[in-house]
């Protein structure tokens, strides 16, 4: 396999457990992305704390790529439990922001907020900031990065492995056209993770929120010929039943969509995807 991809945080802007959310999930955003010996985090939300529970008694050598420092993308840092365990290297990389990357993450872990600081771990941190539309090399993983629509800045990455490519895009927001800064860092791309927060009408409620739809979502994966759509960033008031609506509108006006639930899976290999529960 060129890229196993799995979801253990799908939601937006704030955890939304209950019963209503149980089959899609209530954890905010998080991806697994792992590629020959290359593993790859996908934001920190509140998703990040179970996947760290199934890596305990593992050696963790792991690379987060933090599309912003907003609360829900790095609520889960701080109960990462690999975080605490001797030997764990984790490399966080984003773009560049105001606030160096260091300072965001280690704010949040820092008293009256936190009650262990990010200086005390027992984990091996760097820290890494790329600019926009530029690359960096994680072994045979190529990752590109750009720079999205959203309230304070935000990058959507490329990963790119033995020919393969996946791109996830979320908090960004589509406005009156397709970003083509977006499209040409999809181009091509096999998998296409799209923030779909908002439906179409209730978009022009929340114009410079830095979120989209999934009607955005499918034209941007026209517009870039991506094999797969995959809606992301979920709405925390969206229930199990509105999800699944979205992604059959969806699917008519670009057919390879999937809603993102935790526990999917989608293996990207030599030739094509297919996504398994």
């Amino acid at each position: 396999m060129s890229f196993n991809i799995r979801f253990w945080g799908v939601r937006g802007s704030v955890p939304s457990p209950g019963p209503e959310t149980a089959e899609v999930g209530g954890n905010t955003s998080c991806v697994e992305v792992t590629a020959g010996e290359q593993r790859i985090i996908l934001d920190g939300g509140t998703g990040l704390r179970r996947l760290g529970n199934t890596l305990l008694g593992k050696h963790v050598d792991a690379t987060v790529l933090l599309s912003h420092v907003h609360w829900d993308h790095i609520q889960g840092i701080p109960f990462f439990t690999p975080l605490y365990i001797p030997g764990t290297r984790l490399r966080f990389v984003s773009g560049q922001n105001t606030t160096p990357l260091r300072e965001s993450l280690h704010a949040q872990m820092r008293k009256p907020h936190f009650p262990v600081d990010m200086n005390d771990v027992a984990a091996h941190l760097t820290f890494e900031e790329v600019r926009d539309r530029a690359s960096t090399q994680l072994g045979d993983v190529r990752v590109t990065l750009a720079k999205a629509n959203h309230p304070d800045a935000v990058y959507a990455f490329r990963l790119e492995h033995e020919g393969r490519a996946i791109v996830y895009a979320t908090d960004t927001e589509h406005y009156s056209c397709v970003d083509q800064r977006l499209v040409a860092l999809a181009r091509d791309a096999d998998v296409l993770i799209y923030d779909a927060q908002y439906l179409p009408d209730e978009y022009p409620g929340r114009i410079g929120w830095g979120h989209s739809t999934w009607q955005a979502g499918a034209e941007l994966a026209r517009a870039a010929g991506v094999g797969k759509l995959v809606l992301f960033h979920h709405d925390p008031m969206r229930t199990d039943a509105g999800v699944a609506a979205i992604e059959a509108l969806t699917r008519d006006a670009f057919a390879d969509t999937v809603a993102a639930r935790e526990g999917l899976e989608l293996h990207v290999g030599a030739r094509s995807s297919s996504a398994a529960a």
